[in-house]
């Protein structure tokens, strides 16, 4: 603003700049420019910031007009400017122009426009004397009032910005432009807070609104010019007080991020127990965080932000792996913790309520069967299972007719006589669908104590079963080559040593017979071996590891497997017979003929060629539909109620029908059961699965680095790497074969590399 009073021939002119409050004026730096006067002035002396001038009156018109014509010309070509820099920055861009732009979204960078490159794009070189091409939109400010700026001047010009920069100054601007209601440019601030708008003073202007957060906020932006407002009152006490929230958040971060380095470098026998993570509600949360990362399952955006910032300032990659081991390294979670157990939330107890309605069941001595139950007691039964079974659900047993055929019977353990359709062990167990057998643990679909003690079927007690009986028949084959148990003293078992599906020409349930007439069917033979395992003290770093390895083509295996096909077999035509709704259980052939694969060896390698070209099963809830794999009419599983639900199901079904009551579901009602429990039959097929794996290549990387496998060709892959079953632990991989090795060869392999916490194993053929 320019003041001029006229008394005789003496001019009073100051130049002002607009108010700041007296903690801005000791900071600020004004530049004062005298008038452009005509003729010779006569300085006065210099007051503070006011100029005395004597000069002659027509001297004092003829400056006046010039002093306006020079302003107008100089809005005109300010104007001018900002409307070439509004509509496109490569107008006012040439070489030697001071800009500064987005390296990328977090960096900033001056630089010096160089060349154009293209129709848009220019050559600049940053301060860090790097040359590149950047957009028109990556530039966030130009300068204003440089031309041929000097490269080599960039760092001197940077360290004056940051000397002459002060945030302080923002806050008084603030408050005059806030009471002003007035928006506000770079260079209008550098005005304001320096009092000039030198190249440097505009820079250091952009600086502090570019990138203040509190006090101002961009209202508009087009290219490299944007307009600033000033934030309301509450606006910036909101802002400021986030900000302090923020700091606090941050703060008590960085005490976590201590804890968490301070129990990683601890030894394994001190690191803090699991306990002591969960104590403090704050602490809490964010293990809860990194837990839910490293599950992948999160119950909020929030826990993905926690997880992401405490790994990124423990200096480590966000990936869920490695929130893994890092809750491992710990101490929160044990060594070998089974992350899928945690990630699909598999119920590992029972209510309170589900366990005393099992007691009370274990207690009540009434059968409600008790009247029409037949006495077997008189019949050696075997029960065929593998030494670490925890439960029972089937034995068998034989004896001779006199006309010299066969009479078999499959003998089922029989919960129905402790739980009902819709009780609340029943819905318990209808939640769960299957017991989950793992390395570390058995999870029944019952309470232990009930499967254990009132269900399973025990040696030396009576126990309640629903028996299935086959007679069969004659045909003149000699079966000692498909089974031989060895079993000098047991002659009752001894006479079942030949394939049960050779034809049979009767089907006795214990209530009554059903007489049917059934030939071979062409089943597929699937037997291949399968690993088990049992791990002592899983929580320990070092647990012990027993694995042994099931041949399912063991003589004692396949009669089991078969007996139990035929019980299903049996099962599914008694129902069909009764139209009784029940899981009927079906699966398509396969549109490849297994005639392709008879070149191949039987065992391992022919049953894993007929896996790949196996069709998914099928349930029909009315009548049998043909099951193409075992080569029958129809199938029911039935032979392990005590496990999964839908046996359990079959059970309830077929003894109400042969009491004469109600059936307790309609096909409509088991098909919406069936829908259910699958869900949870998969989700406890794949954590089997994947706990097996991690188990079997932990055994792997234990055993020496020397020890020798026999690895059986499956099938090639690709050129010579070739798919391998490694026969002492059951487990597939791949490797490099020499040449002249076959499908069906055995050949000797060892470890190379076996991680079970990143399903990783190696190994090479010797």
């Amino acid at each position: 603003m320019a003041a001029r009073v006229v008394s005789g021939c003496t001019v009073f002119r100051t130049a002002c700049a607009p108010p700041l409050p007296r903690a801005a004026l000791l900071h600020s730096r004004f530049h004062l420019r005298p008038s452009i006067l005509r003729g010779r002035p006569n300085w006065g002396p210099r007051l503070g910031g006011l100029c005395l001038r004597r000069c002659s009156f027509p001297s004092l018109v003829d400056s006046v007009m010039e002093e306006l014509k020079l302003l107008r010309s100089s809005k005109r070509v300010r104007a001018s400017s900002k409307v070439g820099l509004l509509s496109s920055d490569v107008w006012i861009l040439q070489k030697g122009t001071l800009l500064e732009f987005c390296k990328d979204s977090e960096r900033t960078l001056l630089a010096v426009a160089q060349k154009p490159d293209g129709k848009r794009n220019w050559m600049v070189s940053d301060q860090n004397g790097i040359t590149s091409s950047i957009k028109p939109q990556q530039i966030t400010y130009v300068v204003p009032g440089v031309e041929n700026f000097n490269n080599e001047a960039l760092a001197d010009f940077i360290q004056k910005a940051q000397e002459l920069l002060d945030p302080s100054l923002l806050e008084y601007a603030w408050m005059e432009l806030l009471e002003k209601n007035r928006s506000v440019t770079a260079e209008d601030l550098a005005k304001i807070i320096y009092g000039g708008t030198e190249p440097l003073e505009c820079y250091c202007a952009h600086l502090l609104l570019f990138k203040d957060d509190i006090y101002f906020s961009t209202v508009k932006r087009k290219g490299s010019c944007s307009i600033y407002e000033p934030r309301s009152t509450v606006q910036v006490e909101e802002v400021l007080h986030q900000k302090r929230v923020k700091k606090a958040s941050e703060n008590e971060l960085q005490e976590f991020i201590e804890l968490l380095r301070s129990a990683k470098a601890m030894p394994l026998h001190s690191k803090p127990p699991r306990s002591s993570w969960t104590i403090d509600e704050k602490i809490y949360k964010r293990i809860e965080s990194l837990e839910a990362y490293a599950l992948d399952v999160f119950k909020s955006d929030e826990q993905s932000r926690t997880a992401g910032l405490i790994l990124k300032a423990m200096g480590l990659p966000k990936m869920s792996s490695v929130a893994a081991n890092l809750l491992i390294d710990i101490g929160y979670f044990p060594v070998h913790v089974n992350l899928d157990l945690l990630k699909y939330n598999i119920c590992t107890e029972y209510s309170n309520e589900v366990l005393m309605a099992a007691e009370n069941a274990l207690n009540c001595s009434s059968d409600p069967d008790e009247m029409i139950r037949k006495d077997f007691t008189s019949l050696k039964i075997y029960a065929i299972d593998v030494d670490e079974a925890d439960e029972l659900d089937d034995a068998l047993s034989a004896t001779r007719l006199q006309d010299g055929r066969i009479k078999v019977w499959i003998h089922v353990a029989d919960p129905t006589c402790f739980v009902q359709p819709q009780s609340i062990i029943d819905r318990e167990a209808m939640r769960r669908g299957t017991s989950i057998f793992l390395p570390t643990a058995t999870f029944p679909m019952f309470p232990e104590k009930l499967a254990m003690e009132g269900m399973s079927l025990q040696q030396g007690r009576i126990c309640n079963a629903v028996s299935v009986s086959v007679v069969l028949r004659e045909d003149g084959r000699d079966f000692s080559e498909l089974l031989n148990l060895n079993l000098e003293e047991e002659a009752d078992l001894k006479i079942l040593l030949r394939p049960p599906h050779s034809g049979y020409s009767g089907v006795v349930n214990r209530f009554g017979p059903i007489f049917i007439c059934l030939a071979e069917l062409g089943a597929i033979d699937t037997a291949t071996i399968e690993p088990r395992i049992k791990v002592i003290n899983p929580d320990d770093p070092e647990p012990s590891i027993n694995l042994y390895v099931e041949n399912q083509a063991d003589p004692a295996m396949r009669l089991v497997l078969e007996m139990m096909l035929l019980c299903g077999e049996v099962v599914a035509t008694f129902g069909s017979h009764n139209n009784i709704p029940l899981p009927y259980r079906g699966q398509p052939q396969s549109n490849i003929s297994t005639s392709a694969f008879s070149h191949l060896p039987e065992g391992p390698v022919r049953s894993a060629a007929y896996v790949k070209i196996m069709r998914g099963a099928e349930l029909d809830f009315r009548k049998p539909i043909r099951h193409g794999v075992l080569g029958i009419p129809g199938y029911v599983q039935f032979t392990s109620p005590i496990r999964r639900y839908m046996d359990l199901a079959s059970h309830y079904q077929v003894k109400a029908f042969l009491r004469g009551e109600s059936l307790p579901f309609s096909a409509g009602q088991l098909e919406g059961i069936a829908s259910l429990v699958n869900i949870h039959t998969r989700v406890a097929k794949r954590l089997q699965n994947s706990s097996l794996r991690y188990w079997l290549l932990e055994f792997l990387r234990r055993q020496p680095t020397e020890r020798t496998f026999h690895a059986l060709v499956l099938r090639f892959v690709k050129d010579r790497i070739a798919a391998l079953l490694l026969m002492e632990v059951g487990i597939e991989a791949s490797a490099s074969v020499s040449i002249g090795v076959q499908i069906g060869d055995e050949i000797k392999v060892q470890v190379h590399k076996s991680h079970p916490r990143d399903d990783v194993l190696s190994v090479k053929e010797v």
